[in-house]
């Protein structure tokens, strides 16, 4: 097992498959694990590429007890991975929570970062702002937040059914649940953290080639956060999956490998 050790003492947990000095780095949604792309990494690998996959501070396997489990820490521990391994170039892909994480980390990767994708990507905002109105409200993350306090296990037991819009098996959500058990209870600090969140700025001034995926039936991040940076970045495109809910690599794993597949065959 390979281990990130960071600068407050605490380690975080990683998988580096394949070799070479560029590689796309795989970053999960709040309190699942890498585990979320075990339907991706087979094609990746088969395509050449190099793929790194790493766990949230507070969870998977990483430790649960790190003092700050921001979402600039996780962006932090991303790009100090990059730096660990000694990658000229990485493509970050992000999910959920994590495209907010990725956002953070290409804008201090600068030029090492090569392209971003986005998948159910939780930017450039979450909860409404009075100039943008797509989202949850702030009284509504308060209550999620809240929610998950007061009764944890039942929390995340009815997340699970509601991740994915179309049907899955019992098997799926089961092994979601358990991948989500496993998080820190603190968690819900990270989660909070998306209230604020504006990364307009940031996402719109990134000069690389980006991809936003959606799910037309996405209940966690509203499809219009999704487009959004197709219209206010030049450098970006969308793929919408009809019918689709907040985990197109599950939901559609065939579709998305492929579209994935192209866009990093595009920006080779």
């Amino acid at each position: 097992m390979s281990y990130l050790q960071t600068d407050c003492g605490k380690s975080v947990y990683f998988e580096d498959y394949g070799e070479g000095s560029s590689a796309i780095l795989l970053i999960h949604g709040w309190g699942f694990s890498c585990r979320a792309w075990d339907n991706t990494l087979p094609p990746l690998l088969a395509a050449g590429h190099r793929v790194i996959m790493l766990d949230h501070r507070g969870c998977g396997a990483s430790d649960k007890d790190f003092a700050d489990l921001g979402i600039n820490a996780i962006a932090g521990d991303v790009v100090s991975l990059v730096d660990k391994l000694g990658l000229d170039s990485v493509v970050l892909n992000g999910w959920s929570l994590g495209g907010a994480v990725a956002v953070e980390a290409a804008d201090r990767l600068g030029s090492r970062c090569r392209g971003l994708v986005l998948t159910g990507g939780a930017t450039p905002i979450y909860v409404q702002k009075p100039d943008f109105k797509a989202g949850g409200t702030e009284a509504d993350m308060a209550g999620t937040v809240a929610a998950l306090q007061a009764d944890r296990i039942g929390f995340l037991s009815g997340l699970v059914h509601a991740v994915c819009a179309k049907e899955v098996s019992p098997a799926i959500t089961d092994w979601m649940w358990r991948v989500f058990c496993q998080a820190s209870p603190m968690a819900h600090v990270t989660l909070a953290q998306l209230a604020p969140l504006d990364q307009r700025a940031q996402l719109a001034a990134l000069d690389i080639p980006i991809l936003s995926f959606v799910g037309s039936e996405d209940g966690f991040v509203a499809p219009d956060i999704c487009r959004w940076v197709g219209g206010h970045n030049a450098r970006a495109r969308v793929v919408e999956y009809e019918g689709v809910g907040h985990a197109p690599f599950i939901e559609v794993k065939e579709e998305y490998n492929r579209d994935l597949l192209a866009f990093l065959a595009d920006i080779a």
